[in-house]
């Protein structure tokens, strides 16, 4: 039964969010405006999204008739059996009111206007797999993860730390944002023959694997280009992390357009993992450039 939720929590997915907030935490501490409560606030609410998120794509896509027994990828727990839906529906609503309670503490470091803020989060959580017109389902689920994995979680975090806007870090954002929808590429790209099987209209299905491969790259490329600000910040120290990512985004680019099946899982899981080390990369530059 543990092992069934562990699953379910999807834990090659959980860098993406936690790059996100470690990557504000990079730019705060080369700017000398890093704060520990906020930020780990932060990662708290970041964290427990993403898994409320998971866990409700697992349901609405099983009551929806989306997910069959012995689909490509992890094994969903709801479909197959392990976990009862009404189960999977509280764990939903009980770890995204954790999310909640743990934004609201960060009300004190802005104002109560960050609550529409997280109103926002709340809703994208449903609004990805369910509601009138889900996100995932309609090629729109990259978009989401760009604004919610990218665009709020860096800015966000770096102006509950600093009490400022910068676009440096709007920059950062929009490259950790196209990070992360590469590692949905990934998943969809792997979920192709099921997804369309069933009628989920991502962007795989909509234009093809060579397609979709193709914006796996550009999304790469331009996250780099997207950095320039933070490069600029890092001085000479900027080709270390930015050809490590380059490299290893070849090669799994490379892997992606070679391998189906079960066998993508681990290109998604490199993925989302190279994303994560380079939000590491930048943090560790940012520690060392300070002495």
């Amino acid at each position: 039964m543990i092992s069934a939720w562990i699953e379910a929590m999807r834990l090659r997915t959980l860098p993406v969010s936690i790059a996100g907030v470690v990557t504000a935490i990079a730019l705060a501490v080369a700017r000398d405006v890093f704060a520990w409560i906020p930020a780990m606030l932060c990662l708290a609410v970041a964290l427990l999204a993403q898994i409320a998120s998971n866990f409700a794509n697992e349901y609405f896509d099983y009551r929806n008739g989306l997910d069959r027994p012995g689909r490509e990828g992890p094994r969903r727990g709801v479909t197959e059996g392990d976990i009862s839906p009404s189960s999977m529906l509280f764990a939903t609503f009980l770890t995204l009111a954790l999310a909640c309670a743990a934004g609201l503490c960060l009300v004190a470091y802005s104002g109560w206007w960050l609550v529409l803020v997280g109103a926002a989060v709340a809703l994208g959580v449903f609004a990805y797999s369910a509601g009138p017109y889900p996100l995932s389902h309609h090629g729109l689920g990259e978009v989401a993860v760009l604004l919610f994995f990218g665009l709020i979680p860096v800015n966000f975090t770096y102006y509950l730390m600093s009490g400022q806007w910068s676009w440096t870090v709007f920059g950062a954002s929009m490259a950790i944002g196209l990070m992360g929808a590469n590692v949905l590429i990934v998943n969809n790209y792997r979920d192709y023959d099921d997804d369309r099987a069933v009628g989920k209209h991502t962007i795989v299905v909509l234009f093809g694997r060579r397609v979709a491969a193709g914006i796996y790259l550009v999304n790469g490329v331009v996250a780099l280009l997207a950095l320039w600000g933070v490069w600029e910040m890092f001085g000479w120290w900027s080709p270390l992390p930015a050809m490590a990512y380059l490299v290893g985004h070849l090669m799994l680019w490379r892997r992606l357009t070679t391998l189906r099946g079960a066998a993508l899982t681990r290109v998604l899981a490199g993925t989302s993992m190279l994303m994560f080390l380079e939000a590491l990369l930048l943090l560790w530059l940012a520690m060392a450039l300070k002495g």
